[in-house]
């Protein structure tokens, strides 16, 4: 199966400024991509050009299989796109909003149904205006793939919610995964990426400097680990390749258990931030 999306040798120069770099990036079909990056560094860039609003210098793009640069409505009907800012009426109500919208595609969503699967069945009477932020974040999304689209992108979508919120908005992410969706996913917000994605890639200056699944990211999976814990001589810390063998061999020397033992890795945040520092 191809892929949903294929990037070689991207390139968007602004002046003597290299948005984006030589960019190569693939997004498997029905997976969830994450791309990560400081601000500034060409996700922005990168997932316009993808979604056909922003034209490129130089480099090969396809998506869906069809170049978004020479897109047609077709095309497009197959495409979902949530932007960080609302795109809606607000003096509409989320009923009509979403009506409006399906009203644009040959085989739109059932209207009921997508508002159930976004949790605004109860606001379907409510002026957008007078949603929560999160409320509006789920009529973002609802108006994004209201079109049935195989493809969506989804730019920030949990910026602003509280941890509640963000993790009732993952679910419904899966939902639509589940239903055979490929999604592109940025977000600054790392456990996000680490609980939605198949993989991650960190985009730096305009540069693609790491792609892998988020276990394995930057070779966190083979990182050593470190062991703390405290005894009547204090707090001490290990930092070992075999961290089994140091709890077993500490638990005897003890001849029990450690107080405040911990085992740990780098966490995805760790890699992350390394990898930009060393890069930046």
């Amino acid at each position: 199966m191809s892929p949903a999306i294929s990037v070689r040798g991207l390139r968007k120069q602004y002046g003597a400024f290299a948005a984006v770099d030589r960019v190569d990036l693939e997004v498997e079909t029905g997976e969830i991509l994450a791309l990560l990056g400081p601000n500034g560094a060409g996700k922005t860039t990168t997932v316009e050009i993808c979604e056909g609003y922003r034209t490129r210098d130089a480099g090969d793009v396809r998506v869906l299989g069809v170049d978004p640069a020479t897109a047609d409505r077709e095309w497009r009907e197959h495409v979902g796109v949530v932007l960080q800012t609302s795109g809606f009426t607000e003096e509409l109500t989320v009923r009509e909003t979403v009506a409006h919208f399906a009203s644009l595609y040959e085989r739109p969503r059932e209207i009921d149904g997508l508002l159930d699967a976004v949790g605004l069945t109860e606001q379907a009477g409510v002026r957008a205006r007078k949603l929560s932020g999160g409320q509006q974040r789920r009529l973002d999304v609802a108006i994004g793939v209201v079109g049935r689209p195989e493809l969506l992108f989804l730019d920030e979508p949990t910026t602003g919610f509280d941890p509640e919120a963000r993790r009732h908005f993952w679910d419904l992410i899966r939902r639509f995964r589940e239903d055979g969706t490929t999604i592109l996913l940025t977000t600054h917000y790392l456990e996000e990426a680490e609980a939605l994605a198949d993989r991650v890639a960190v985009i730096v200056r305009g540069r693609i400097v790491a792609d892998s699944t988020p276990a394995t990211l930057g070779g966190r999976d083979h990182a050593s680990a470190i062991v703390r814990w405290v005894d009547h001589e204090g707090a001490h810390e290990v930092r070992t390749d075999t961290p089994t063998q140091v709890v077993a061999e500490l638990s005897a020397r003890l001849g029990g258990e450690a107080s405040e033992l911990t085992v740990s890795r780098p966490t995805l945040e760790d890699v992350y931030l390394q990898l930009i520092g060393a890069t930046s």
